[in-house]
């Protein structure tokens, strides 16, 4: 049984604890009190346990990134929408996402412990840490620019996750860039602008080697790969995520190869 089954099943030994579980039981219409806390540890096995409470996490502080800068716009709440539908979350599951981002949106929403719990589930696990991340910069990009408070919580993220900010300013670099992937909507770039786009995805530079694009976009492959991420914690209802991703990376690539001429 997935960690979805589990959940709606009601078992209450199968609830995260901690503030994440906190955020669960609200959600689910139901309070975890400190018994059931002390009793999840035991009853939920490891990567079911990461599962969960990488859906709780991301759900909850997209909301509360989405309202850093004063108010949630109608762009925002469609990146969010996007993203369930991506996941063609079943009707349930999406009302668990919608009331996790709307709990996340609230005042009392605490932040700092919600990440240290997630940055507990996930040790071992930084690939997880990473596409976290990258889902929270697309939030803050569905505006077209991220708001220097947006910037701030994600940077606050980022420190409290123990993300390098460099690494934050290398996934930042590719989800800007591949806004201009992103099919119907996008803007017309030039053939040079698509080019440039295409290195920043890859997140190297112009002056790279063959050698170096290749090995940029078999490490990026890697580590976006749907089954090893569905592997290491990754909620296999966001799968659909991860292989949007890979996508864009190969029409980087494509697009840096044929204008090499390598193989």
């Amino acid at each position: 049984m997935t960690w979805w089954g589990k959940l709606i099943g009601g078992t209450l030994g199968f609830m995260l604890g901690g503030p994440l579980g906190a955020l669960l039981g609200a959600a689910l219409g139901h309070g975890v009190d400190k018994r059931a806390e002390g009793l999840a540890g035991g009853f939920l096995g490891g990567q079911q346990r990461v599962q969960m409470a990488f859906f709780t996490a991301t759900f909850s502080v997209m909301g509360h990134l989405a309202k850093a800068d004063g108010r949630v716009s109608e762009r925002e709440i469609q990146i969010a929408q996007t993203v369930m539908d991506q996941m063609r979350l079943p009707p349930a599951m999406e009302r668990l996402a919608k009331d996790l981002y709307r709990q996340g949106k609230q005042p009392d929403f605490d932040l700092d412990a919600v990440l240290d719990q997630f940055r507990g589930e996930c040790r071992n696990r930084p690939l997880l840490l990473r596409i976290f991340l990258e889902i929270l910069i697309q939030t803050a990009y569905a505006d077209g620019a991220i708001h220097p408070s947006e910037r701030r919580v994600l940077l606050h993220v980022c420190d409290r996750l123990g993300v390098a900010r460099r690494e934050f300013e290398r996934l930042e670099g590719m989800v800007r860039a591949t806004r201009g992937f992103q099919g119907p909507g996008a803007v017309a770039d030039s053939p040079e602008d698509l080019l440039a786009r295409a290195y920043e995805v890859l997140g190297i530079s112009p002056q790279a080697s063959d050698a170096e694009v290749k090995k940029a976009y078999r490490r990026l492959i890697n580590q976006h790969h749907p089954d090893k991420l569905v592997a290491k914690g990754l909620p296999q209802e966001m799968m659909k995520l991860a292989q949007e991703k890979t996508r864009e990376i190969r029409q980087a690539y494509e697009r840096i190869r044929e204008a090499r001429g390598f193989r």
